[in-house]
């Protein structure tokens, strides 16, 4: 295929391609970066592609910024008729990705992960348009995987990645959080979420599509904690917050609030005393770049159990609590309520996880985007 003319000029602005998406892990990375590309360039020109029908469709227009989606999905892991246009959607998708390519003329492609970054990244290598990675895991992911040995560059979060990516490709930057999340300001938190000041509040994430086990223990332990006199932000995910919001309404009146995702983390972080969460790469990042207490309880339905090597690395480190996703219904708000009503080991375990922040780490990531660029 011909190579592009690259863009960039002393007169013209920067124009970037981030591609990925799926869940939140990945999406909100990849608007980390935006967002710091912005903030070096006010004019620079960002474009972000994703998959129809998935959440980077909405939180990415919400975060300000243009997205176009591919029909493009993931192989099922068991038989479906839906397996058997999966070649068919990525050669369309592909030639999509093309198309926007010779388009938008982009100086460089970030991928992020997801089904959409695949096309995207595919036709910017073969077109010769420099391609970076960003990984968040401490297990690669497959798209990453098939990807790496066609892109420029891979920032990854953890050491020892070596066993998945070229090592002279790497770069070990962290993992992208928005600087915002750890802004909140607890007053202005206490009246957005009508919170009483006096009262402890916990704050359960169970990542941007929800948590089963967390939402069944949470449901649970209502009673309890409006018995403690302890306020709840409960994020259920879309799929499970019918039920929750029937759970919880009871509860409302003593501050117990059901959640279907929470917009505003830099406030539900500034007003939670103790957070219950599970340990996906991006939930731990910005709990240490917080300095929250909390409670980890990693999921079990992930590849070589990555989430239970994030918590950990936080646990050897005396940074964190955990309790197995087998244990959560019996243990999990046994060991909440007692963190919070421990304020010395609160103070203990936020000192210890801060020391583990990658504050830098979308500044770095956005110094290796600058390097593609102008070695261009």
């Amino acid at each position: 295929m011909s190579t592009s003319t690259p863009h960039t000029s002393s007169s013209q602005p920067y124009r970037v391609i981030i591609s990925g998406g799926g869940t939140g892990g990945h999406i909100f990375p990849a608007v980390a970066i935006a967002n710091e590309l912005r903030r070096r360039y006010p004019d620079v020109e960002i474009l972000f592609v994703g998959a129809n029908g998935r959440m980077e469709m909405t939180r990415v227009p919400e975060a300000g910024y243009r997205i176009v989606g591919l029909d493009i999905m993931g192989l099922q892991r068991r038989l479906t008729p839906k397996n058997l246009l999966f070649p068919v959607r990525v050669f369309r998708s592909v030639r999509k990705a093309g198309k926007l390519l010779e388009e938008f003329r982009p100086d460089a492609v970030v991928g992020v992960g997801g089904y959409a970054s695949a096309p995207v990244l595919l036709a910017a290598t073969s077109r010769n348009i420099p391609a970076l990675i960003q990984e968040q895991n401490s297990y690669a992911g497959l798209v990453n995987k098939l990807l790496a040995r066609r892109v420029n560059k891979i920032c990854v979060a953890y050491g020892g990645m070596e066993k998945f990516f070229p090592a002279e490709k790497l770069v070990l930057t962290g993992n992208p959080v928005r600087r915002e999340i750890a802004l909140g300001d607890r007053a202005e938190a206490l009246r957005f979420f009508g919170l009483d000041p006096t009262r402890p509040v916990l704050l359960v994430v169970g990542g941007s599509l929800g948590a089963r086990t967390l939402n069944l223990a949470t449901a649970a332990a209502l009673p309890r904690l409006q018995a403690a006199g302890v306020q709840l932000l409960w994020q259920t995910g879309k799929l499970y917050y019918p039920t929750a919001q029937q759970d919880a309404a009871a509860y409302h009146s003593t501050g117990q609030h059901a959640l279907e995702f929470v917009q505003r983390m830099d406030l539900a972080y500034a007003v939670a005393d103790v957070v219950i969460s599970r340990a996906g790469a991006l939930s731990v990042s910005e709990l240490c770049l917080t300095g929250k207490p909390c409670v980890l309880v990693p999921s079990p339905n992930v590849a070589e159990d990555h989430q239970t090597k994030n918590a950990r690395a936080l646990v050897d480190q005396d940074a964190a609590l955990l309790v197995s996703d087998a244990e959560a219904p019996a243990r999990l708000y046994e060991a909440a309520l007692a963190l919070l009503g421990q304020p010395d080991r609160q103070q203990q375990l936020s000192a210890n996880i801060r020391r583990l922040a990658h504050p830098e780490a979308t500044g770095a990531i956005v110094d290796e985007l600058e390097k593609l660029i102008t070695r261009r």
